[in-house]
């Protein structure tokens, strides 16, 4: 027998029975996530329209009062403001590639969009924004105690989901967008091996954390709306 036809790759058919099994269910499976891909890609923008709306009603409404009220006299409410604007940017930075992380037909682009998804989260910090600034602005509102571990209850949620993926996904991150190692097979087989399912349930997470807070911020701007809370903040206020 020549040689050649002893190197000579054995077919599909050749192959033991358990091993042309486990091929098929490769194929289906991967062709039926690309069926299922197509189907969410036209039906997600539709599912997602009410929360897309919702979201951007938020993001005006406190992008508006975040400048009204940057340099007034009302320290309190501005530092309010500002903690729900500077969640409401990075959920709308996620919302705004969440789909194609989701659908998108092309594997490389929709990694792409989940290594974004994961920097926005990842670099997330509430003690900028929050920490001492929040508690000054509580102590001068004086919401009441139930009010206050509402609002630290949610932004410690937030926290949480933070630390998760900076220890879960902090190498990916590291590795191939909020830097890029030196080795490029380091990078490839880190974005190779990405699970884009693992990313976007901890978005979800994200995504509920930032309803938790909106939702106390809503209590948090009616108690430093009250008058005797509008004193407090001009009477603090050291720039007045």
């Amino acid at each position: 027998m020549p040689s050649s036809s002893l190197n000579r790759p054995r077919k599909l058919f050749d192959q033991p029975k358990p091993v042309i099994q486990r091929w098929v269910r490769i194929k289906m499976a991967a062709k039926a996530h690309a069926i299922a891909r197509a189907i969410m890609r036209r039906r997600l923008p539709r599912i997602e329209r009410p929360r897309r709306k919702a979201l951007q009603q938020a993001f005006e409404t406190t992008k508006y009062c975040a400048i009204k009220n940057e340099h007034g006299n009302f320290r309190g409410m501005s530092t309010l403001f500002n903690i729900g604007f500077y969640l409401l940017l990075a959920e709308r930075d996620i919302q705004a590639v969440k789909i194609d992380a989701l659908t998108h037909p092309d594997e490389w682009t929709r990694k792409l969009h989940a290594r974004i998804i994961l920097l926005t989260i990842y670099e997330w910090d509430a003690d900028k924004v929050s920490g001492r600034a929040l508690k000054d602005a509580l102590d001068t509102i004086q919401v009441s105690e139930e009010l206050r571990g509402q609002a630290i209850d949610a932004l410690r949620s937030l926290r949480v989901v933070q630390r998760k993926v900076t220890k879960q996904f902090g190498f990916i991150r590291n590795a191939t967008i909020g830097h890029r190692d030196p080795n490029a097979l380091v990078q490839y087989r880190a974005i190779r091996d990405l699970r884009t399912n693992d990313v976007m349930a901890v978005a979800a997470e994200f995504y509920a954390g930032v309803d938790q807070f909106m939702a106390v911020m809503t209590k948090l701007m009616a108690a430093s709306g009250t008058f005797p809370a509008l004193l407090r903040q001009w009477a603090t206020n050291p720039a007045k």
